[in-house]
């Protein structure tokens, strides 16, 4: 789980798979390692580790990870065993279930949050 803004620079540095700006995905992404999405996803995401959503993403699927930080736009429901961050580029439609959550100013959330232990994930 994140604790400091270091600590959320250290993740976007130990990334082991992107999808690029421009690229588009239709399917499922299973990651071990930390996941960048800079282009066009739809489907779904099982992540072991971190999800970043890269401002100017777009991404519609249902996501399974440990955190995530969004600052393009995300459509679908989100379980995480940590936190959320919703940057202020982001935007964010659907159901999630979260440890924690911080939403920056300017950024849009619309759904149901539920606040779990890390362990009903």
């Amino acid at each position: 789980m994140f604790r400091k803004k270091e600590e959320l620079n250290t993740v976007k540095e130990m990334v082991e798979t992107i999808l690029g700006k421009g690229a588009e995905f239709h399917g499922k992404i299973k990651s071990t390692g930390a996941l960048k999405i800079d282009g066009i996803m739809e489907g779904e995401i099982e992540g072991e580790s971190d999800v970043i959503i890269s401002e100017g993403a777009y991404v519609t699927a249902q996501m399974r990870a440990n955190n995530a930080i969004i600052a393009g736009e995300y459509q679908g429901d989100i379980f995480l065993k940590g936190k959320l961050y919703i940057k202020s580029t982001g935007k964010v439609s659907g159901d999630i279930k979260v440890y924690g959550i911080v939403i920056e100013e300017g950024a849009e959330f619309n759904g149901k949050c539920e606040m779990i232990k890390n362990e009903e994930i």
